[in-house]
């Protein structure tokens, strides 16, 4: 069972947890993470998504929601963790984007970090997948229809270069 803190529409823990799976009341709203991580190459790592969840089979930056007494920060490092098999501890992120959705807050996060694919493991039922994209290959796959549709906003961060610490 995972469970969630509530946030109230100004992002204020309302002390309340929600379990996942269930839906969420109006009003009431959850933390979730995207994370991006960079290469020295200014590459980007995607994973794609195992087929029997939503979005089957397309391809998608690291993410998910953000369990109770953990930090925007903290999730984004488990995610990444949990999904890819990958340590961001040694790295630096740098938040790019944080909004309000239907029912969630969602944390964008952007990270450097260089290493070989093959030392990505995937986590089942979430990830059958793993691989860098040069800019070019991330917009063509975006057209294509290749990636997650809630991630066009990409584009507003494709030339950034995070820190190398």
């Amino acid at each position: 069972m995972e469970l969630w803190d509530v946030y109230d529409g100004n992002r204020h823990k309302t002390g309340r947890m929600h379990e996942r799976g269930t839906p969420l009341p109006d009003g009431d709203y959850h933390l979730v993470v995207n994370v991006w991580i960079i290469n020295d190459k200014g590459d980007f790592l995607l994973s794609k998504r195992h087929p029997n969840k939503d979005h089957p089979n397309l391809w998608e930056c690291t993410g998910g929601s953000v369990v109770a007494d953990e930090t925007s920060l903290e999730g984004a490092m488990r995610e990444v963790s949990e999904e890819v098999g990958i340590d961001l501890s040694d790295c630096r992120g740098k938040l790019m984007k944080s909004e309000r959705r239907h029912d969630y807050f969602r944390d964008v996060w952007v990270f450097h970090k260089n290493f070989d694919i093959a030392e990505t493991t995937h986590q089942p039922n979430e990830v059958s997948d793993a691989k860098w994209v040069t800019t070019q290959e991330l917009e063509n796959m975006f057209e294509k229809g290749h990636i997650v549709p809630g991630l066009n906003y990409f584009k507003e961060f494709i030339t950034f270069q995070p820190d190398k610490n």
